[in-house]
Protein backbone atom coordinates (compact mmCIF):
# COMPACT_ATOMS: atom_id res chain seq x y z
CA UNK A 1 0.00 0.00 0.00
CA UNK A 2 1.30 3.29 -1.58
CA UNK A 3 0.98 6.28 0.90
CA UNK A 4 2.79 9.17 2.39
CA UNK A 5 2.48 9.88 5.65
CA UNK A 6 0.88 13.40 5.34
CA UNK A 7 -2.21 11.60 3.47
CA UNK A 8 -2.18 8.90 6.34
CA UNK A 9 -2.51 11.89 9.00
CA UNK A 10 -5.09 14.26 7.21
CA UNK A 11 -7.70 15.10 9.29
CA UNK A 12 -11.01 16.21 8.41
CA UNK A 13 -13.61 18.68 10.29
CA UNK A 14 -15.33 15.69 12.32
CA UNK A 15 -17.23 16.51 15.54
CA UNK A 16 -14.84 16.90 18.68
CA UNK A 17 -14.15 13.62 20.27
CA UNK A 18 -16.19 12.41 23.07
CA UNK A 19 -13.36 12.41 25.74
CA UNK A 20 -10.67 13.91 27.02
CA UNK A 21 -7.66 11.65 27.33
CA UNK A 22 -3.49 12.21 28.14
CA UNK A 23 -2.07 14.98 25.80
CA UNK A 24 -0.36 12.97 22.29
CA UNK A 25 2.94 11.87 23.71
CA UNK A 26 5.86 13.69 21.75
CA UNK A 27 7.61 10.22 21.69
CA UNK A 28 4.63 8.29 20.60
CA UNK A 29 5.64 6.36 17.18
CA UNK A 30 3.42 6.49 14.71
CA UNK A 31 1.79 3.60 13.58
CA UNK A 32 1.87 2.59 9.59
CA UNK A 33 -1.06 1.89 7.41
CA UNK A 34 -0.98 -1.62 7.84
CA UNK A 35 -0.40 -2.12 11.20
CA UNK A 36 -3.60 0.26 11.92
CA UNK A 37 -5.66 -1.48 8.41
CA UNK A 38 -4.35 -5.18 9.03
CA UNK A 39 -3.61 -6.56 12.20
CA UNK A 40 -4.00 -9.74 11.62
CA UNK A 41 -5.42 -10.18 15.62
CA UNK A 42 -7.73 -7.56 14.99
CA UNK A 43 -11.54 -8.73 14.61
CA UNK A 44 -13.16 -7.88 11.02
CA UNK A 45 -16.64 -7.53 9.98
CA UNK A 46 -18.49 -6.59 7.25
CA UNK A 47 -16.84 -7.67 3.57
CA UNK A 48 -13.24 -9.19 4.77
CA UNK A 49 -12.34 -8.63 0.97
CA UNK A 50 -13.81 -4.83 0.59
CA UNK A 51 -12.00 -2.80 -1.42
CA UNK A 52 -12.41 -0.05 1.43
CA UNK A 53 -11.09 -0.46 5.18
CA UNK A 54 -12.73 1.09 8.13
CA UNK A 55 -11.32 1.21 11.24
CA UNK A 56 -13.01 2.11 14.43
CA UNK A 57 -11.84 2.54 17.90
CA UNK A 58 -14.46 2.45 20.27
CA UNK A 59 -15.97 1.46 23.87
CA UNK A 60 -18.35 -0.49 24.92
CA UNK A 61 -19.23 2.16 27.63
CA UNK A 62 -19.41 5.17 25.28
CA UNK A 63 -22.90 6.45 24.43
CA UNK A 64 -21.68 8.15 21.09
CA UNK A 65 -20.30 4.48 19.62
CA UNK A 66 -23.67 3.13 20.96
CA UNK A 67 -25.77 5.23 19.15
CA UNK A 68 -23.52 5.49 16.22
CA UNK A 69 -22.73 1.56 15.83
CA UNK A 70 -26.49 0.89 14.29
CA UNK A 71 -25.61 3.27 11.51
CA UNK A 72 -22.05 1.70 10.97
CA UNK A 73 -23.36 -1.61 11.05
CA UNK A 74 -26.09 -0.16 8.20
CA UNK A 75 -23.75 1.80 5.91
CA UNK A 76 -21.30 -1.02 5.92
CA UNK A 77 -23.75 -3.74 4.83
CA UNK A 78 -25.29 -1.33 2.81
CA UNK A 79 -22.32 -0.87 0.85
CA UNK A 80 -21.46 -4.74 0.78
CA UNK A 81 -17.96 -3.64 -0.12
CA UNK A 82 -16.26 -2.31 3.36
CA UNK A 83 -14.06 -4.06 5.40
CA UNK A 84 -14.78 -3.34 9.31
CA UNK A 85 -12.06 -3.24 11.35
CA UNK A 86 -12.97 -3.15 14.96
CA UNK A 87 -10.63 -2.10 17.59
CA UNK A 88 -11.48 -2.36 21.08
CA UNK A 89 -10.21 0.84 23.27
CA UNK A 90 -11.75 0.01 26.57
CA UNK A 91 -11.19 3.83 28.25
CA UNK A 92 -13.90 3.89 30.93
CA UNK A 93 -13.07 1.27 33.09
CA UNK A 94 -13.29 -2.06 34.24
CA UNK A 95 -17.03 -2.73 32.45
CA UNK A 96 -14.94 -1.67 29.58
CA UNK A 97 -12.51 -3.79 30.12
CA UNK A 98 -14.16 -7.05 30.56
CA UNK A 99 -16.75 -6.35 28.09
CA UNK A 100 -13.98 -5.99 25.46
CA UNK A 101 -12.31 -9.08 27.06
CA UNK A 102 -15.76 -11.14 26.97
CA UNK A 103 -16.32 -10.18 23.10
CA UNK A 104 -13.00 -11.04 22.08
CA UNK A 105 -13.26 -13.99 23.71
CA UNK A 106 -16.49 -14.59 21.16
CA UNK A 107 -14.18 -14.44 18.04
CA UNK A 108 -12.80 -18.31 17.91
CA UNK A 109 -16.06 -18.81 19.04
CA UNK A 110 -17.58 -17.22 15.99
CA UNK A 111 -20.26 -14.99 17.95
CA UNK A 112 -18.05 -11.96 17.61
CA UNK A 113 -20.55 -9.70 15.58
CA UNK A 114 -23.93 -11.00 17.72
CA UNK A 115 -21.60 -10.18 20.97
CA UNK A 116 -20.87 -6.60 19.51
CA UNK A 117 -24.39 -5.70 18.44
CA UNK A 118 -25.64 -6.91 22.05
CA UNK A 119 -23.50 -5.53 23.99
CA UNK A 120 -23.41 -1.59 21.71
CA UNK A 121 -27.13 -2.02 22.57
CA UNK A 122 -26.75 -2.03 26.40
CA UNK A 123 -27.86 1.03 28.56
CA UNK A 124 -25.70 2.37 31.51
CA UNK A 125 -22.99 1.90 33.01
CA UNK A 126 -21.88 -2.02 32.46
CA UNK A 127 -20.89 -4.44 35.03
CA UNK A 128 -20.63 -8.35 34.90
CA UNK A 129 -24.11 -8.88 35.68
CA UNK A 130 -25.91 -6.84 33.05
CA UNK A 131 -22.65 -7.95 30.36
CA UNK A 132 -24.04 -11.78 31.45
CA UNK A 133 -27.79 -10.43 30.26
CA UNK A 134 -26.68 -8.83 27.01
CA UNK A 135 -24.58 -11.67 26.14
CA UNK A 136 -26.88 -14.65 27.48
CA UNK A 137 -28.74 -15.35 24.31
CA UNK A 138 -25.45 -15.62 21.96
CA UNK A 139 -22.58 -17.17 24.01
CA UNK A 140 -22.64 -18.66 27.63
CA UNK A 141 -20.09 -15.97 29.70
CA UNK A 142 -18.11 -18.78 31.16
CA UNK A 143 -17.37 -19.89 27.34
CA UNK A 144 -16.53 -16.34 26.16
CA UNK A 145 -14.54 -16.19 29.26
CA UNK A 146 -12.69 -19.19 28.59
CA UNK A 147 -11.53 -18.68 25.28
CA UNK A 148 -10.44 -14.88 26.11
CA UNK A 149 -8.14 -16.87 28.53
CA UNK A 150 -6.81 -18.84 26.45
CA UNK A 151 -5.52 -17.19 24.26
CA UNK A 152 -4.98 -14.09 26.62
CA UNK A 153 -1.35 -13.14 25.89
CA UNK A 154 -2.72 -12.21 21.91
CA UNK A 155 -5.72 -10.68 22.96
CA UNK A 156 -3.79 -8.65 25.41
CA UNK A 157 -0.92 -7.31 23.17
CA UNK A 158 -3.97 -6.16 20.71
CA UNK A 159 -5.42 -4.70 23.19
CA UNK A 160 -2.11 -3.06 23.87
CA UNK A 161 -1.67 -2.27 20.49
CA UNK A 162 -5.30 -0.27 19.92
CA UNK A 163 -4.51 2.06 23.15
CA UNK A 164 -1.01 2.76 21.17
CA UNK A 165 -2.08 3.39 17.75
CA UNK A 166 -5.14 5.36 19.16
CA UNK A 167 -2.69 7.38 21.23
CA UNK A 168 0.10 7.65 18.61
CA UNK A 169 -2.91 8.60 16.13
CA UNK A 170 -3.83 11.80 18.32
CA UNK A 171 -7.23 10.11 19.02
CA UNK A 172 -8.39 11.58 22.18
CA UNK A 173 -12.06 9.94 22.28
CA UNK A 174 -14.23 6.97 21.39
CA UNK A 175 -15.63 6.44 18.71
CA UNK A 176 -12.46 7.51 16.43
CA UNK A 177 -11.75 6.37 13.03
CA UNK A 178 -9.78 5.46 9.67
CA UNK A 179 -11.55 5.52 6.69
CA UNK A 180 -8.95 4.61 4.08
CA UNK A 181 -6.06 6.54 5.11
CA UNK A 182 -7.96 9.63 6.64
CA UNK A 183 -8.29 10.12 10.11
CA UNK A 184 -11.81 10.74 11.70
CA UNK A 185 -11.57 11.64 15.23
CA UNK A 186 -15.58 11.64 17.31
CA UNK A 187 -18.50 11.14 16.30
CA UNK A 188 -19.67 11.18 12.71
CA UNK A 189 -23.23 12.01 11.08
CA UNK A 190 -24.37 8.68 8.48
CA UNK A 191 -23.60 11.30 5.36
CA UNK A 192 -19.87 12.14 6.50
CA UNK A 193 -19.48 8.49 7.06
CA UNK A 194 -20.73 7.20 3.54
CA UNK A 195 -18.76 10.80 1.67
CA UNK A 196 -15.81 9.22 3.54
CA UNK A 197 -16.04 5.90 2.23
CA UNK A 198 -16.54 7.45 -1.06
CA UNK A 199 -13.56 9.60 -1.02
CA UNK A 200 -11.47 6.84 0.30
CA UNK A 201 -12.87 4.40 -2.95
CA UNK A 202 -11.85 7.15 -4.84
CA UNK A 203 -8.56 7.75 -3.69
Amino acid sequence: MTSTRRQFLSLTGAAASTVVLAPLAAHAQTPTVEEVLHDPDAPVMGNPQGDVTLVEYFDYQCGYCKSMHPVVRDVVKADGNVRLVMKDWPIFGRGSQRAAELALGTVALGHYPAAVDALMATRGRLNDASIKAALKDIVPVEAANNSFYADRRKWERLLSRNDQQATALGFRGTPSFVIGQVLYPGAIDRDTLISAIRAARAA
